[in-house]
C-alpha cells in the first residue's frame, strides 16, 4: 500500500487521538471515529433567537442556585441594555451568558434524547474494513480462504458492519463481537437490541456437530464445481464463492459476482458467470437484502447531515440506524461463522457450514422487516417534524402484530423529540423549535398588544395524527396563556406554581407508554394543565385588571345601558351640541361629562373606569352640529386591551353613534310632545290654528310610532326575543295613546328589564367560560350580533340610509313645529296685550280702542291668517316625503331575509295605512299576516 500523506487531515486526526490517549493506532479506532463524527458535525444552538426566552433561562438559573440577588440585579442590567444601542445583537451576547454559566458536569439537556438521535453522522461513515484500524481506504479485493492474509482482512470483513456503526448505539461505541468459536454461543454487546434479528441463529449447533438432519446438501450428494482459475468466469462458480459475495452484498458492497446493477436497479449475477438455475435464483432472492439494505442507508446518510430535517427527522434516522446496527449484529455473527469455518478448514457440506439455503432461512425475518422499513422509508419522503410522526403512525396501522411492533417503536423515537416540544411548552412556555417541526409556530416579529392574537398559531400540517384537534388547540392556549402572564400581564409567578408538571418523557420508552394511553394519561396530563393556568389566567385578568367591570362599563356607557346619565348629559350637552361642530372645544365637553358623572349614580363606579371615559369628536363634515361629530370614548391599554382590540372599539363607537342618534330622536320627540301638551290650552283662543295643530299631533304620533318600534326591534329583536307578554301589552298602550309619557315610561322601564336579561345571556357565558379564548368569542359574537341588527352591516346600508333619512325628517319636523309655535305664540301675546290694554283703557272710563289701533290690530290677525296655509303646506311637504321615506323603508325590509326584519314591517304598518298607498307592499305583507298563524 502507497504511503499515506503525513499532512493529511485524517492522518493529523489520528496523530491527536494517539497523543491525547497515549495508545497505539490500533487501539484508537473508536475514538478517531468519533472524533471524525465531531470534526464533520455542524453542531447550532436548538433555540429560538427570542431575547425574552434567553433573558428568563438566565434567571432562572440563577434562582435554582439561590441567587435571587443577581437574578434581580441581572434583570436590572438587561432591563438598562434594552434601553442602550450599544449592541446589536444582544440575543447573542446572551445566549453566550447561558452557555457559559452552564456546569460542564452536568449532563447535556440534549442526552436525553440528543446522544440518540440528534446528531448528524459523520460524512466518512461506510462500511469498509480498513476504516476501523487506518486513517484510508482500500479498494476491495476477495482473496482466497487459506493464507494468513486472507484470515486477517476475513476477520476485519466480519466485524466491520458493526465497527462501523458502534458511534451510534444508544450507550455509546458498540463493542466488535468476537469470532464464534467451536461450542460457544456468539456473543453480542446489545443482547437486547440484537435479539430480535439474530434470534434465528443456533447458540452452539452453528459450530458443533448434532443428530438433526443437514439444511444443504450432503457431502455424498455434493459434486464439486470444475476448478476456477482467476480471471476465469466460465468455470462453475462453487456455492462457497457466493456465499461470501452475498454476505457483502447484504452490507451493500458489490461482490465478485454480484454486482449492482444501476439500469435495472438491483443486484444481478454477470451473465458470464456459470451458474445452475438453482443457485442463481436462490441468489438472486438473497440480494434482494442488499438492495433493501442501501435504500435504506441511502436515506439515512443524506438525512442525517441535514440540519433542517430537524430533532423528529434525526430520530426517524437514529431509529432506522437501530434497526440496521441489529442487522449488522446478525451479518457479524455470519461473518463471524464463515470466518470459524476458513480457520479450521470446514468444508461445504458439513451440517454446520453456511449455505444459501440456510441463509435464506435465516433472514427471512430481517427481510420482511428491511422491508418495511424501506416502504417507511418511501412513505415518508419530503415530511419532517410532526408531518413525519403523523406519516410513522399512519403506516402502523397494520394486521400484522410483529410489523405494528416495530413501527409503534420507531414511532415512540419519533415522537420523543415532539413530546419534549410539548412538555416544555405547556409546563415553561418555551418554544425551541428552530427547524419549524413542532405544531404550534411563533412568529417573533408580532408586538406584545397582538401577542394573544397574532403571535402564536396551529401549522396544522404539523399536528400528529395521533394529537387530536382539541388536544392541540388545548396545548396552544396552555403555552399561550403562560407567555401572555408573562409579557403582557408581568405576572412573575413560575410556571410550576401555576401548573405542577408531571413526569415527563424522559426516555423514548416513556414516550412509547404515553402514546400508547393517548386517551388516558396523555389527555389528563393536557387537561389538568389547561384548566389550572386557563384558571389562573382568568383570575388574574378579573382581579388585577378588572376585566368584568370593564366589560359591565362597556354596556353602561357606550351601550346607553346607565339611563340616568345619559338623560343628564344629554339636558346638559343640548346648547352646546346645537352650535356648530367647528365651534366645539373637546376640553369644554369634558368637563361638561365630569358634570354628569358626578351628579349622577356615575358616581359610584370605581375610579379605574371613570378615568377612562372620554369625549371624542368625530371628523367634522361642512354642515354638521355637534350632535354629529359628538362621542363618547373608552380608553383601554394593557391585558384588557386583549379583550377589547381595537376592531371591538371601532364596532362600539359604531354602536354607540346609532343608538346616539336614536336616543337623540326619542328626546326631540319627547319635547315635540311637551310642546303640543303645554301649548294645546294656550292656543285654544286661536280657533283658525286647529287644523294645523292637528296636523302636527297626527304626524308626531307617526314619528312616535316608528321610534318606539325601532326601538323595540333593537331592544326585543337584537337582545332576544323574550318578554312576548310585556311586548304585548305596550304594543295595545302604545296604540291608544302612542306618545303618552305613561307608555313612554314604562316602554323604557320593559327595555332596560329586556336589555338587562340579554346583558345576563352574555355574562353568562363570561361567567362560564373555561378560557381567554371562549371570553373573547363570546364578546366578538355579542357585538357582530348588535352591529347586524342595528343595520350597521355592510348588507344593511340602504336600510340604514332609509332609517337616517327618517330621522332627518323628525329634526325638520322638529324646526318646523318649533317656528309654528313661535309664531303663534308670538301672535297670542301680541292679542292677549291688545285686550289688556282695551281693558285697562275701559277701567279707565275711556274708549276700548280707536278706529286706528282696531283696524291695525285686524290688519296684523289677517296678517297672520295668510300664513296659516303656508304652515300647513310645509306641514303637508313634511308629511309626504316622510311617509314616502317609511313606505321605501318599508319595501326594503319586507325584501330582507331576516324574519325580524319582515315582522318589524307588520308592526310599522299595523292598521294597513302604507299597504293602502303602496301595492309592492300588499302581497308581502298579506303573505306575512298569512304564515304568522302557521308560525304561532
Amino acid at each position: 500500500m502507497a504511503a499515506l500523506d503525513q499532512k493529511s487531515p485524517n492522518v493529523l486526526l489520528q496523530s491527536l487521538c494517539c497523543r491525547i490517549t497515549g495508545k497505539s493506532e490500533a487501539e484508537v479506532a473508536h475514538q478517531f471515529q468519533y472524533a471524525v463524527r465531531v470534526v464533520g458535525s455542524n453542531y447550532a444552538p436548538t433555540i429560538e433567537r427570542d431575547e425574552f426566552l434567553v433573558s428568563e433561562k438566565i434567571k432562572k438559573e440563577l434562582l435554582k442556585q439561590r441567587r435571587e440577588g443577581d437574578a434581580a440585579l441581572f434583570s436590572e442590567l438587561h432591563r438598562k441594555l434594552q434601553t442602550q444601542g450599544v449592541l446589536k445583537h444582544r440575543w447573542s451576547v446572551l445566549y453566550l451568558l447561558l452557555s457559559l454559566c452552564e456546569d460542564p458536569r452536568k449532563p447535556s439537556r440534549v442526552g436525553s434524547y440528543g446522544a440518540l438521535f440528534a446528531q448528524a453522522l459523520p460524512r466518512d461513515a461506510h462500511s469498509t474494513p480498513f476504516y476501523c484500524t487506518r486513517p484510508g481506504s482500500l479498494p476491495l479485493s476477495y482473496p482466497e480462504r487459506s493464507g494468513p492474509g486472507g484470515v486477517q482482512i476475513s476477520t476485519s470483513m466480519g466485524t466491520s458492519g458493526i465497527s462501523s456503526l458502534g458511534v451510534y448505539s444508544l450507550n455509546g461505541p458498540t463493542p466488535t463481537p468476537q469470532p464464534l468459536l467451536a461450542g460457544h454461543p456468539p456473543q453480542t454487546a446489545g443482547q437486547q437490541l440484537g435479539s430480535r434479528l439474530a434470534w434465528a441463529l443456533p447458540n452452539s449447533s452453528a459450530l458443533a456437530p448434532t443428530s438433526r438432519a443437514p439444511l444443504g446438501p450432503s457431502p455424498l450428494s455434493t459434486r464439486g464445481p470444475r476448478p476456477r482459475h482467476d480471471g476465469d468466469l466460465t468455470a462453475e462458480v462453487g456455492e462457497a464463492a457466493l456465499v461470501r459475495d452475498i454476505l457483502y452484498v447484504f452490507q451493500g458492497i458489490d461482490g465478485k459476482f454480484i454486482k449492482m446493477s444501476n439500469a435495472d436497479n438491483c443486484y444481478k449475477i454477470d451473465s458470464k458467470v456459470v451458474l445452475c438455475k438453482s443457485l442463481r435464483d436462490t441468489s438472486n432472492r438473497l440480494a434482494e437484502l442488499g438492495w433493501l439494505h442501501n435504500k435504506i442507508r441511502k436515506y439515512t446518510d443524506s438525512r442525517s447531515l441535514d440540519r433542517a430535517f430537524g430533532l423528529v427527522g434525526q430520530s426517524f434516522c437514529a431509529s432506522l440506524h437501530q434497526e440496521l446496527k441489529e442487522y449488522y449484529r446478525l451479518l457479524a455473527v455470519l461473518h463471524s461463522q464463515l470466518q470459524v469455518e476458513d480457520d479450521q478448514g470446514v468444508n461445504l457440506g458439513v451440517e454446520s457450514s453456511l449455505t444459501l439455503r440456510r441463509l435464506l432461512v435465516w433472514t427471512y425475518d430481517p427481510k420482511v422487516r428491511l422491508k418495511t422499513l424501506a416502504a417507511l422509508v418511501d412513505f415518508c419522503q419530503g415530511r419532517k417534524g410532526g408531518e413525519l410522526a403523523s406519516a410513522v403512525h399512519a403506516y402502523g396501522k397494520t394486521g400484522d402484530p410483529q410489523m405494528r411492533a416495530l413501527v409503534q417503536h420507531i414511532l415512540s423515537l419519533v415522537s420523543h423529540p415532539i413530546l419534549n416540544f410539548l412538555y416544555r411548552w405547556i409546563y415553561d412556555g418555551e418554544l425551541e423549535d428552530t427547524y419549524h417541526e413542532f405544531f404550534v409556530a411563533s412568529d417573533p416579529t408580532v408586538k406584545t398588544d397582538r401577542l394573544w392574537h397574532d403571535k402564536y398559531s396551529l401549522r396544522k400540517s404539523m399536528i400528529p395524527t395521533f394529537i387530536t384537534m382539541d388536544q392541540a388547540r388545548k396545548v396552544l392556549l396552555i403555552g399561550k396563556s403562560i407567555n401572555f402572564l408573562h409579557q403582557v400581564c408581568h405576572d412573575r409567578t413560575s410556571p410550576g406554581k401555576i401548573t405542577p408538571a408531571s413526569k415527563s418523557t424522559d426516555s423514548p420508552k416513556d414516550a412509547a407508554e404515553l402514546l400508547s394511553d393517548l386517551e388516558g394519561a396523555f389527555q389528563g396530563k393536557i387537561d389538568a394543565a389547561y384548566f389550572e393556568t386557563s384558571k389562573y389566567l382568568l383570575n388574574v385578568l378579573n382581579q388585577n385588571y378588572l376585566l368584568l367591570e370593564h366589560l359591565q362599563a362597556m354596556r353602561r356607557y357606550l351601550l346607553l345601558g346607565q339611563g340616568d346619565f345619559i338623560r343628564h348629559l344629554m339636558d346638559l350637552l343640548k346648547p352646546e351640541l346645537a352650535r356648530p361642530a367647528t365651534t366645539l372645544y373637546q376640553h369644554n365637553l369634558t368637563g361638561i361629562l365630569e358634570t354628569a358623572v358626578r351628579a349622577t349614580n356615575a358616581q359610584y363606579d370605581n375610579a379605574e373606569i371613570l378615568k377612562r371615559l372620554d369625549v371624542r369628536l368625530l371628523e367634522v363634515s361642512p354642515g354638521d352640529t355637534g350632535w354629529d361629530v359628538f362621542s363618547l370614548d373608552y380608553h383601554v391599554e394593557g391585558p384588557i386591551a386583549t379583550v377589547f382590540t381595537r376592531e371591538c372599539m371601532s364596532h362600539y363607537l359604531r354602536v354607540f353613534n346609532f343608538l346616539w342618534r336614536a336616543k337623540r330622536m326619542e328626546y326631540i320627540l319627547t319635547d315635540i310632545w311637551k310642546g303640543q301638551m303645554c301649548n294645546a290650552k294656550l292656543l285654544k283662543s286661536m280657533p283658525e290654528l286647529s287644523g294645523v295643530l292637528h296636523q302636527c299631533h297626527i304626524l308626531a304620533n307617526e314619528m312616535v310610532h316608528f321610534i318606539h318600534q325601532m326601538q323595540y326591534y333593537i331592544t326585543f329583536e337584537v337582545r332576544g326575543r323574550t318578554f312576548f307578554s310585556s311586548s304585548s301589552l305596550i304594543l295595545s298602550l302604545l296604540s291608544h295613546s302612542p306618545s303618552s309619557p305613561v307608555c313612554l315610561g314604562l316602554w323604557l322601564c320593559v327595555c332596560v328589564q329586556v336589555l338587562e336579561c340579554c346583558w345576563d345571556e352574555l355574562w353568562n357565558k363570561v361567567e362560564k367560560a373555561q378560557d381567554l379564548d371562549h371570553i373573547i368569542a363570546a364578546h366578538e359574537g355579542f357585538l357582530d350580533s348588535v352591529i347586524s341588527r342595528c343595520l350597521l352591516d355592510t348588507n344593511s346600508r340602504s336600510l340604514l340610509n332609509q332609517l337616517r333619512a327618517i330621522f332627518d325628517q323628525i329634526i325638520e319636523f322638529q324646526s318646523a313645529q318649533d317656528s309654528l309655535y313661535r309664531s303663534a305664540l308670538e301672535e297670542l301675546t301680541l292679542r292677549l296685550q291688545y285686550e289688556e290694554r282695551k281693558k285697562q283703557r275701559d277701567s279707565e272710563g275711556e274708549w276700548g280702542v280707536t278706529a286706528e289701533q282696531e283696524a291695525e290690530e285686524n290688519r296684523r290677525i289677517q296678517e297672520f291668517q295668510e300664513t296659516i296655509p303656508k304652515m300647513r303646506s310645509q306641514l303637508r311637504i313634511l308629511t309626504h316625503f316622510y311617509q314616502g321615506i317609511v313606505q321605501q323603508f318599508l319595501v326594503l325590509i319586507m325584501t330582507s331575509p331576516d324574519e325580524s326584519l319582515r315582522f318589524l314591517s307588520f308592526r310599522l304598518d299595523f292598521n294597513e295605512h302604507y299597504r293602502a298607498r303602496d301595492p309592492r307592499l300588499r302581497a308581502s305583507l298579506g303573505a306575512t299576516r298569512g304564515r304568522r298563524p302557521s308560525n304561532i
